[in-house]
């Protein structure tokens, strides 16, 4: 029987399509933003309307959509809420980004997660929770949230544009502010496998029950199995179990299983009856996975996704582009440098800005850094580096990274952020990605009116795809928050990934006179 519900347009703005998800809140359906040209998005409605309902039920909807809404500003491991509503059978609904992704249950169930990937994973959901966790201002009070069903159906990993294999917890729809009417909120709900003894208890709850949740998770993640079994699944079977049944150690479970020690340790820990035996916070898990992390490798989560978008003519190979380069860096890096000069407007200090540069008839983007003259002398020799991160939500920004390294004195880095919704940054990203390359032009504070060196760094050619794609996707979207929303989230993933770019750059044997494209 076909859904009355296909076909229908929600508040004059949401076209449903079809049905993508059901849960013990209600159906999700896949819609477009008939508003914004047919934009995608999720709806969720309640299961049952708010007639004959008790008026608390429609409240908690509210707040778990405002709820979601906050914590999808503050961090990209949440899914983001766009609007909410009652429609005309007074059903309440909200409307979330719609995200194509995987299951993480669907993850497990295909293949086994490498060591790497695993902690990559759980870090991600550590920051989402954690974000949760510390809180959101209501009513100017910060108000901790606990999510109260952390289990791998509530994780979707989507590949993303920007930051690669990404991870967002879903469904805060049973989370609670803990300052809220106890009333409606003290009894039992979650999914029995994955509720902590204090859950199962129908007890106020803190953040250490979602730590005990996520214990049975990564211990799931890993072997494939949860931890403790239950002889039927009754309420009362699992009572049982939470609450006198030691879990399972992962050697009987997957004998085969090459896990660090360290790893193991931490999630039975997380396994501890009792909440005060269990890792106080999520902080205490980020910072031991961080160092897991750093110790045993990490995966490609921060790497770019290899499916590209089409593009109409053949893009240059990355040898074309440093070919170029080199080609180009005998010929203009002398002229370019007699040329140029400081603009007027800008002020005598170590900053870093784009400007086009105006150069034998042809419009070139450019870097422009001032620093102290020690500073550029310093890595006259060097590695170049650059990367480019792009966040859609909730305003888009794209941050470009420039990195020149030299092994005796170390990094520079020379990041900026592009406003997408700008005509100026719009200009510079056009030209990035036609170009293929840019000369970084620098100025010493002692003798601001001349450029004293440059240097040219090419851009990979799955780069340039890449910033003509979000270029056409910021033409579309709408923003939904001030930038600096955005460029914070940007600002956190940049320093999550700078390690890793050094890295890789140290691993280089020598100074370069050449550049590595990201």
């Amino acid at each position: 029987m076909s859904d009355p519900n296909i076909g229908r347009l929600l508040g004059k703005r949401y076209e449903l399509q079809e049905i993508i998800g059901t849960g013990a809140m209600g159906r999700v359906y896949r819609a477009k933003d008939v508003l914004l040209g047919g934009v995608p998005v999720a709806v969720k409605f309640l299961a049952l309307s708010t007639q004959n309902q008790n008026l608390r039920v429609q409240e908690r909807f509210e707040q778990e959509a405002k709820t979601c809404a906050l914590l999808g500003q503050k961090s990209i491991h949440i899914v983001r809420v766009m609007d909410y509503g009652i429609d005309e059978n007074n059903t309440p609904f909200y409307v979330m980004e719609y995200l194509q992704g995987n299951s993480l249950s669907n993850v497990i169930r295909q293949q086994q997660i490498s060591n790497p990937r695993f902690l990559s994973m759980v870090r991600q959901i550590c920051l989402g929770l954690q974000c949760a966790h510390d809180g959101i201002l209501v009513d100017g009070k910060i108000c901790p949230i606990i999510h109260r069903d952390i289990k791998p159906s509530n994780m979707l990993v989507i590949q993303d544009h920007s930051f690669g294999e990404l991870v967002k917890v879903l469904d805060f729809g049973i989370a609670k502010l803990l300052h809220s009417d106890s009333n409606y909120t003290n009894y039992y709900l979650g999914t029995l496998a994955y509720s902590s003894p204090e859950q199962m208890d129908g007890k106020e709850l803190d953040n250490r029950a979602d730590i005990y949740s996520l214990g049975v998770m990564m211990f799931e993640m890993l072997t494939g199995k949860i931890p403790l079994v239950a002889s039927t699944h009754s309420f009362g079977a699992w009572y049982k179990v939470h609450h006198y049944q030691q879990p399972r150690s992962f050697a009987e479970v997957a004998p085969n299983l090459q896990l660090p020690l360290d790893v193991e340790n931490l999630i039975m820990s997380c396994l501890a009856k009792a909440p005060s035996s269990r890792p106080q916070s999520i902080n205490e898990i980020l910072k031991v996975v961080t160092s897991l992390e750093q110790r045993y490798g990490t995966s490609k989560t921060l790497s770019r996704i290899d499916e590209l978008p089409t593009v109409s003519s053949p893009a240059k190979t990355d040898v074309e582009h440093k070919t170029q380069v080199v080609t180009l860096s005998s010929r203009l890096i002398d002229e370019i440098a007699q040329q140029a000069s400081w603009p007027p407007n800008k002020p005598i200090a170590d900053i870093v800005f784009p400007s086009p540069l105006r150069f034998n008839g042809e419009v070139l983007p450019a870097l422009w850094v001032m620093l102290p003259h020690l500073e550029i002398q310093k890595r006259l020799v060097c590695t170049r580096y650059n990367q480019f991160l792009f966040i859609t939500a909730p305003h888009p920004i794209l941050l470009w990274i420039t990195l020149i390294y030299n092994r005796k004195y170390g990094a520079k880095w020379l990041p900026y952020y592009l406003d997408l919704k700008t005509t100026f940054a719009q200009k510079i990203t056009c030209l990035l990605g036609q170009t293929g390359f840019y000369p970084i032009l620098f100025f010493a504070r002692e003798t601001p009116n001349r450029c004293v060196h440059v240097l040219l760094s090419s851009i990979a050619s799955t780069q340039c795809q890449w910033l003509h794609h979000w270029l056409t996707m910021s033409n579309k979207l709408v923003s939904s928050a001030e930038p600096e929303f955005s460029k914070t989230l940007l600002k956190t993933e940049y320093e999550k990934i700078k390690p890793y770019i050094l890295a890789k750059i140290q691993a280089m044997d020598t100074d370069s006179p050449f550049d590595l494209s990201g």
